[in-house]
């Protein structure tokens, strides 16, 4: 692997691209889509993981069907700076059900979290869960009204 990552060739694109869309695919299948036989494709894969290009397969879930019609953007603002802080506060959201993202981000704000539950009162149990033992200077919540584009797959055309 070189200091710019691993070498990615059309064929490893056309596995990216196929394992994003359909990561339950039998290694069957994906070899017949991308023009591999089973043994071949089977190395690449391997290599792929071990190179950290593929990590884990999840199941997309449709939050809908299971009562999860609430997803909130929350930005933190904190008056603290220190590797120590930063650290318990991160292991805290860590712990917290509703969050599916987290981020330390750059500019006004300091931290983004995406939180997904069950309506205004999931939230709020969760912005109450948030704030506990925290000194953060300002929290606030960004109501998503409908998932215009969430979790799509990378543009493989983007990798070197």
């Amino acid at each position: 692997m070189s200091d710019d990552g691993p070498k990615i060739d059309q064929i490893d694109r056309r596995i990216i691209s196929c394992l994003q869309r359909d990561a339950s695919m039998s290694q069957r299948e994906l070899a017949e889509r991308v023009g591999l036989s089973q043994n071949a494709c089977w190395r690449r894969l391997q290599r792929l993981r071990a190179d950290g290009v593929l990590a884990e397969a999840h199941t997309r879930v449709n939050l809908d069907a299971l009562g999860l019609d609430l997803t909130v953007f929350v930005m933190v603002r904190t008056r603290h700076h220190s590797v120590e802080w930063a650290d318990k506060f991160r292991a805290h959201v860590e712990r917290l059900p509703e969050v599916t993202g987290f981020y330390r981000i750059g500019g006004d704000w300091d931290y983004l979290i995406k939180v997904v539950t069950r309506g205004m009162k999931g939230y709020d149990a969760f912005y109450r869960k948030v704030t506990t033992d925290f000194d953060l200077a300002t929290v606030t919540g960004f109501f998503s009204m409908e998932a215009i584009i969430d979790d799509r797959p990378v543009d493989v055309s983007l990798v070197r």
